[in-house]
């Protein structure tokens, strides 16, 4: 697998990352204006390029963490979403989900500032 840190690899998965933001916004675009089906279709391909990017990334730790973040952010997001569409209560499942991500970020953050 090619390093991310070289130009080639770095702007390859740059623009896997912004075509990752563009099925994010469309997914959540969406949802903000109750397009229900096209949203929870939305779910799969934003999903995937997430894990894609995790996968990308693995090598390197700070990429690794902030795409597993993404990964659980996008999925709470998604849970939180359907709920919403089914009338079901999800966001206390929503919320476990965020705050995973929320803590591994948290506690690589506070690792770099006190282990050196």
């Amino acid at each position: 697998m090619a390093d991310i840190d070289d130009d080639k690899s770095w702007l390859a998965l740059k623009k896997h990352e912004n075509t990752h933001i563009l099925l994010w916004l469309i997914k959540d675009s969406c949802w903000v204006m109750e397009f229900k089906y096209l949203a929870m279709v939305m779910i799969l391909p934003t999903l995937s390029m997430a894990v894609f990017l995790l996968v990308k990334s693995w090598h390197n730790q700070s990429e690794r963490i902030h795409n597993w973040a993404i990964c659980f952010w996008i999925l709470a997001n998604s849970i939180w979403m359907i709920g919403e569409f089914t009338q079901h209560e999800f966001r206390p499942y929503a919320a476990i989900l965020f705050g995973i991500g929320l803590m591994s970020l948290l506690s690589f953050y506070l690792r770099k500032l006190f282990v050196k």
